[in-house]
């Protein structure tokens, strides 16, 4: 009867535990499921190779958590890699868990492109947006978008269908882009097109409200790109360390196979 008790009051601190952190999942979209994005920066081909590897990093934590992950959209890169890849993530909180992955990240590494074994450091910027259900508030005229169908490109198939079936969405007032290929029906494809377009222009309209909200404060605004808010160094040691919390490990490659829980409960405490 003691060991049955001790095993009822663990499973009840887990479940109290798990209670109190959803205190830090109280933002306004924070149960909504979540579009991630990987864009490749500075550093040629690794830095395409290193969108490909964050992108099977998030792909593995989504499998970890039980969120259901599809790669909507993906541009190759010319050698190796990815350009970018756009991760449509569906679950619970799936947008409160990942947002604060937004930004920049580093990788230091012997690059395998270099005849000469150089090390070699790499940049990718991360976005998540929250998959917009209520779009009362957005209004997109049918003038204001063009739409364009292209088919898949690249060797970029693991991903992505080959038909021609992708669509590329532009809303001409603002210049945002959205796309999707993953599905062989083109109506599919524009769906999630507009859900994403629905996405970015609610992040736009968040990112200005922010900016007037901190302009009458008299903060600074920071600029995303080349914010760098985590490094992974594979070379000449192996540590990932989140630049806003200090939290690092030596686990790097844990880290990569998506691993991430202890990263992102130290950015969520953090923050809130």
């Amino acid at each position: 009867m003691y060991k049955e008790f001790e095993r009822s009051l663990q499973k009840l601190e887990e479940k109290i535990e798990k209670e109190k952190f959803l205190i830090y999942l109280s933002g306004a979209h924070d149960k909504s499921n979540a579009v991630l994005s990987i864009y490749s920066g500075a550093g040629g081909t690794d830095a395409q190779e290193w969108v490909e590897m964050l992108l099977k990093m998030y792909l593995k934590y989504c499998e970890r958590n039980g969120f259901i992950a599809q790669v909507v959209a993906v541009t190759s890169g010319q050698e190796a890699g990815l350009k970018n890849a756009i991760i449509e993530i569906r679950g619970k909180y799936a947008y409160g868990y990942l947002r604060r992955e937004s930004g920049v990240h580093r990788l230091v590494r012997i690059s395998p492109f270099s005849s000469q074994g150089l090390r070699h450091t790499s940049f990718a910027l991360v976005e998540v947006m929250p998959e917009i259900e209520d779009v009362g508030n957005i209004e997109i005229r049918p003038q204001d978008v063009r739409v364009d169908t292209y088919k898949a490109g690249g060797p970029g198939g693991q991903y992505v269908n080959k038909t021609e079936s992708a669509i590329r969405i532009t809303h001409i007032p603002t210049g945002l882009v959205s796309t999707a290929q993953s599905e062989r029906s083109q109506g599919t494809n524009k769906d999630k097109a507009m859900k994403l377009l629905y996405a970015k222009i609610q992040q736009r309209l968040d990112e200005e409200h922010k900016k007037t909200v901190d302009e009458l404060k008299g903060e600074s605004v920071k600029i995303e790109w080349g914010h760098q808010i985590r490094s992974y160094v594979l070379n000449p040691y192996k540590m990932v360390k989140d630049h806003r919390t200090g939290f690092e490990t030596t686990q790097a490659e844990k880290v990569l196979a998506g691993e991430l829980e202890d990263f992102i409960e130290a950015e969520l405490k953090h923050k809130e």
